[in-house]
Order: structure tokens, then sequence, then C-alpha cells
């Protein structure tokens, strides 16, 4: 059972990776000006997005739970931080470059990592956890809780992009779906959900979708600059 949990864990991450790729594919279509569409307006894309990051954010959450929650394993700990830390360092250096005035300063990355660090406290404490996420998401619902004056105290600081970033996941409300993940594994629903056909078929897609959830750090990492390089090489190639 603990490895069909595993391979469906692995293909819902790699479903989240997916989607990923064909927003950020959709998106340099409209940044290369390929195609007119402002994502952040787009009612679909925004949805689209979002169902994205709650997908990864599950993820994190259930993993956190299925790692940690019989006593927390310092050693992967410690990789996991090591591991998150250099990628989120890399992907901030590589978009000031890129983006000096739009550069990641808390990207996906950064959140999981600070969420994973976060979330463990509550990893055996389902019922406060599950109070701590309804608080978050009424919370940021009714705008009573932000990090903006966070952001206000840290921008002239750090020289944070004042009004655009090309990726940023806000603390709140995005915790509380951390939270909810660790609530699926501690209440044995991923047993449930992770043993349905649809992640348990032996198929070619659902292979492909196990590689890319085993290896979903560096998908993340690699998929925009290569998508990034074709544009630019079609342009130069077929621009004339």
């Amino acid at each position: 059972m603990k490895n069909c949990r595993v391979l469906g864990l692995d293909i819902f991450r790699g479903w989240a990776l997916l989607f990923m790729v064909i927003y950020h594919f959709i998106y340099d279509l409209s940044y290369f000006h390929i195609i007119e569409l402002n994502l952040n307006s787009s009612n679909f894309f925004l949805f689209f997005r979002y169902t994205i990051i709650s997908m990864f954010l599950l993820s994190v959450g259930i993993s956190l739970s299925l790692v940690h929650q019989k006593s927390i394993s310092w050693k992967k700990l410690k990789k996991r931080v090591l591991l998150l830390g250099l990628a989120s360092l890399t992907v901030t250096a590589t978009t000031y470059i890129v983006f000096p005035n739009a550069w990641i300063y808390f990207g996906i990355l950064h959140f999981i990592l600070l969420s994973s660090l976060l979330a463990l406290p509550f990893l055996n404490y389902p019922k406060i956890a599950l109070l701590v996420a309804i608080l978050i998401f009424i919370g940021s619902a009714t705008e009573n809780l932000t990090v903006h004056s966070i952001f206000n105290f840290l921008q002239p600081i750090l020289h944070l992009p004042p009004i655009h970033t090309q990726d940023v996941i806000a603390l709140f409300p995005w915790f509380g779906v951390v939270l909810l993940g660790t609530l699926i594994t501690y209440y044995n629903l991923h047993i449930k959900i992770f043993t349905k056909k649809i992640f348990t078929a032996n198929t070619p897609l659902n292979k492909l979708l196990k590689f890319m959830g085993q290896h979903s750090l560096l998908i993340y990492l690699i998929h925009q600059p290569i998508l990034f390089v074709a544009f630019e090489s079609y342009f130069k190639l077929f621009s004339k």
C-alpha cells in the first residue's frame, strides 16, 4: 500500500507540473507577442494558476506528513532545506539578471521552503492545523490577514520590485493549503485518493507523470529556460 501511495503522489505532482508547463508555455506565447493575452486579467487562467499552486502545496503538505509525522527526520529535513535553498537562490539570481525590475524574491520554491518548516509543529495536531487553516482563509478573504506591512518594511531595504514580480506566493492564504495537505495524510485520506484507478493504472501517461513527479524540482528549474531558449531560437531562425 505504501508504494501505491507514493506512486499516486508522484503522479499527482506530475499532473501539477504538466499543468504548470502548459501555463508557462501560454505565458511565453504572450510574452513574445505571438498571441495577445493578459493572463493576469483572465479569470480562466487565474483559476488555472490557482489550481496548479493548490496542487503543488497540497503535495507539500502530504509529503511532509508522510515523512515526518511519527518523528522529524532531521537528515531528510536538512537535505530538503539545502536543495530548496540552493534552488530558490538560483531562481532569484537568474531572474534578477533576466528581469531586473521584476525579479522573483519569494516565489513557489521560496514559499515551499518556508512552509515546510512552519508546518512541522502542526503535523501531530490536526485540530489545531485545521483551525489555523480556517482562520487563515477567513483572514485572507476579509483582508485582515496579509503580509503587506512586512513587504512595505523590507521593500526599500532589499530593493524589492515595488509593483510587479515574475512570481510571488503570499504566505496567506497559501500556507492554509499546506496545512490541509498535512490533514489529508493524518486522516489517511491519501490512501483513498491515491489508490484510485487514475493513479494506479499502468499507462504510458502515468509513467511519464510519475517520472515528472519524482524529478519535480529539476523540471521546475529547467523547463522555463528551455522554453525561453526555444522561443528565442525560433525567432532567430524564422523571423527574418
